[in-house]
């Protein structure tokens, strides 16, 4: 049996957390006895981790400013500090300081992988979490595999590192796709969806990233067209007070709605007519994932894994600029032209089936299983 740690910074309500959890909780644990350990004992997610699971964390409470007071220590400081045990297979599940304390092992028989959830087109970007830019190519340098979530992750970090393609792998994200599909069944209680108009949804942190600050200034403008529509957001993050001003100082508060942080956004989704990603950056959307899933109908901004989730042609949905003009070119067209929504619907159903948890977890297990072959 395989000893396999990941190592990820909090269990908190991102996409790359949850995906996380999803992931081990499904691996195979006759063939390897999983850890998942966190730098802090934080986080929503903390609480789906199957009790199977040996879990392991650091701190028990987020430090302010961790990622600075992190690179005072080496490398080889940091793994020593905080991982006292023999593992197999040692995986960085998230970039920055995961990626230096897993560099820093020095056992010649642990297998290490980094696991890169986000487009990084700059040196800058890279070396955000480092000491320097020649300091995150040491550290990556370390590593046996680098997977990434999406190919145009991939692409992008190639292109600024110079790193060779044969040591990359593209695995797509693990999602409860029985658990999402039986959940999205559920009743919603605490919202009354619109009848004589589309409802539309999208789901993630509040952060400026997200792109809810122009998906609102659409909605002004789409409203004042007379296009009506209500959009719902469910999530938390810093940005919702600026945006709730936005809305509140337009008169808006009627048809754009904060739901908040839900454990189970499924049903949600699944009762929409449409959902908009309007992200400037992502890594592999996992809520649009879902969204495929539950067979909602997505309008997404052309950011990483667009294509890869709803096809090269719009096959799967509709993807748009990448910009405020983007977002509204795209839900005044579904707007104007509501029938669209009966066909995107039916592919949508038909890609969900991509992402069955099965073929991503066993994915996985065969690049861990490779390192074994590899050895024979």
């Amino acid at each position: 049996m395989k000893k396999v740690l990941f190592l990820i910074h909090d269990l908190g309500h991102g996409g790359a957390e949850k995906v996380l959890v999803n992931l081990v909780n499904n691996m195979d644990q006759t063939k390897f006895d999983i850890t998942l350990m966190t730098l802090f004992d934080v986080g929503v997610n903390r609480q789906f981790l199957s009790p199977d699971i040996r879990y392991l964390s650091c701190f028990s409470k987020m430090i302010p400013g961790n990622s600075h007071l992190m690179k005072i220590l080496t490398p080889r400081q940091l793994h020593r500090w905080f991982i006292k045990d023999h593992y197999d297979i040692e995986i960085a599940y998230l970039e920055g300081p995961c990626a230096r304390i897993i560099s820093g092992c020095t056992d010649k028989t642990t297998k290490l992988i980094s696991w890169i959830h986000i487009e990084q087109h700059t040196k800058t970007r890279i070396a955000g979490s480092f000491r320097s830019y020649s300091e995150a190519i040491k550290v990556y340098s370390k590593f046996h595999k680098i997977i990434c979530v999406s190919e145009t992750v991939k692409d992008a970090f190639i292109k600024t590192t110079g790193f060779g393609k044969e040591r990359f792998s593209v695995l797509y994200n693990t999602n409860e796709t029985e658990q999402i599909i039986e959940k999205s069944q559920e009743a919603v209680y605490d919202i009354e969806f619109e009848k004589d108009m589309l409802n539309v949804c999208s789901v993630a942190k509040i952060t400026k990233t997200k792109g809810y600050d122009r998906l609102a200034k659409v909605h002004h403008r789409l409203i004042k067209e007379g296009l009506k529509h209500h959009i719902y957001i469910l999530g938390i993050g810093e940005q919702q007070k600026e945006i709730q001003k936005y809305i509140e100082d337009r008169g808006l508060q009627d048809t754009f709605t904060f739901i908040g942080f839900r454990d189970n956004p499924y049903k949600y989704v699944a009762k929409c007519d449409l959902y908009v990603c309007s992200s400037h950056r992502e890594g592999f959307s996992t809520a649009v994932t879902e969204a495929l899933v539950v067979g909602t109908p997505v309008i997404s901004t052309l950011c990483s894994g667009a294509h890869e989730l709803l096809g090269y042609h719009n096959e799967y949905g509709m993807i748009v600029e990448n910009s405020t003009k983007g977002i509204y070119q795209g839900m005044k067209q579904v707007l104007n032209n509501p029938e669209m929504l009966v066909e995107m619907k039916k592919q949508e159903e038909k890609r969900g089936t991509f992402f069955s948890r099965e073929k991503k977890v066993q994915a996985v297990e065969k690049l861990f299983k490779s390192f074994e072959d590899n050895e024979k």
